[in-house]
C-alpha cells in the first residue's frame, strides 16, 4: 500500500543576490506578488495537496519569515478596532491549517544539503520539495502542481519530478533528465546539472517540485560537493535514477521563477489580470501602454 505525502520541504535559505538592494533586509521569499508574499501562494498549494506539515529550510537573517507567519498582536488588534479585520483574514486562515517548522540550514551548501537539512523533521515519510522561489498557478478546479505529483507518487511510492521542456540554448541552466516516456510518465535513467547543450541528453528540464522517498536522504549523504563546493540535489536524483526508483511528468499548470527579475514581473502580471480589485484597470492599463509601444 502507497504512503500518503503529509510533509512539504521548502528550502528557503538563499541570499536572493538578484534582487538587492531590495533582499539586504527582506527576505526573497516574502517579496510580494501584488498584495501577497511568493512564500504565501507556495503554502497554499500545500494546502491544496492536503499537506499540512510545513518544513522551512532557513538561514541568516530570515526570521522575517516565521514572523510574518506569528501572531502580530498590535497589527491586528489595530485592524479588529477599525474594524479591518478581512485584511488578515486569508493569511490567519492559513496559519490556523499549518504546522509550520523552521530549521536552519546553518551554511549555503547547495540544495541537495538544504534538503538532508530536513531530515530530522521528515524522518522516514515521503515528502514534497517545493522551491522557495518559484511559483506555479493552476486554473480553478485543477489540482495544484504539488497535489498533481503526489496522486502520481502515491500510485507506486517512486519518487518523482516535476519537468518541462526548453529550448536546447537554455539547457545549462537547468538539470536535465533521460529517459523513456510510457503513458506521460518519464521513467529517469540518469539527470545531470547544467548541461552544455552539447552533453545534455535531452531538453526536458528539472523544475522546482518534487515528492521523494525518504531514500533520498541516503542518495544526498553519497554526493560530493561540486562546483562551488555545493552538494547537488540533482546528483542524488540521479543516483534514484541510476537505482531504477524515479519518475518524472510535465504539470498542468503556469510555472514562473519569482527568483528570476523576469519570472518576478511575469508572475506580477498574472496575478494582476486576475484580482478582483484590479485586474480590469490593469488591463487597460496594459493595451494602452502596448499600443503606446506600437
Amino acid at each position: 500500500m502507497s504512503e500518503t505525502v503529509k510533509k512539504a520541504v521548502i528550502p528557503a535559505a538563499g541570499l536572493g543576490t538578484r534582487f538587492l538592494p531590495a533582499t539586504k533586509s527582506v527576505p526573497k521569499e516574502l517579496l510580494p506578488i501584488v498584495d501577497r508574499p511568493i512564500l504565501l501562494y507556495i503554502i497554499e498549494e500545500c494546502l491544496n495537496a492536503n499537506i499540512n506539515e510545513i518544513v522551512l529550510i532557513t538561514g541568516r537573517n530570515k526570521e522575517a519569515i516565521e514572523d510574518f507567519f506569528d501572531v502580530s498582536f498590535e497589527l491586528e488588534w489595530a485592524l479588529e478596532k477599525s474594524g479591518r479585520t478581512d485584511l488578515l483574514a486569508d493569511l490567519k486562515a492559513i496559519r490556523d491549517q499549518v504546522c509550520l517548522m523552521s530549521i536552519r540550514q546553518k551554511s549555503a551548501l547547495g540544495l541537495g544539503h538544504a534538503v538532508l537539512t530536513a531530515q530530522p523533521a521528515v524522518g522516514s515519510e515521503p515528502f514534497a520539495v517545493l522551491l522557495g522561489d518559484e511559483v506555479v498557478f493552476t486554473e480553478k478546479g485543477t489540482p495544484s502542481a504539488i497535489a498533481q505529483l503526489k496522486d502520481q507518487f502515491e500510485k507506486n511510492s517512486l519518487s518523482v519530478a516535476s519537468i518541462m521542456e526548453v529550448p536546447k540554448n537554455n539547457v545549462s541552466r537547468y538539470g536535465i533528465i533521460d529517459g523513456q516516456l510510457k503513458n506521460q510518465i518519464w521513467d529517469v535513467t540518469s539527470v545531470i546539472e547544467k548541461p552544455s547543450p552539447n552533453e545534455a541528453p535531452s531538453c526536458m528540464a528539472l523544475t522546482g517540485r518534487y515528492v521523494f522517498d525518504s531514500s533520498v536522504f541516503r542518495c544526498i549523504e553519497k554526493c560530493s560537493p561540486g562546483r562551488n563546493g555545493e552538494i547537488q540535489l540533482a546528483d542524488a536524483m540521479n543516483l534514484l535514477a541510476q537505482g531504477g526508483s524515479l519518475r518524472a511528468m510535465t504539470i498542468e499548470g503556469q510555472r514562473f521563477d519569482a527568483g528570476d527579475k523576469l519570472g518576478y514581473l511575469q508572475a506580477n502580471v498574472e496575478v494582476a489580470l486576475r484580482h478582483p480589485e484590479v485586474s480590469e484597470d490593469f488591463k487597460n492599463f496594459l493595451i494602452e501602454k502596448v499600443k503606446g509601444l506600437s
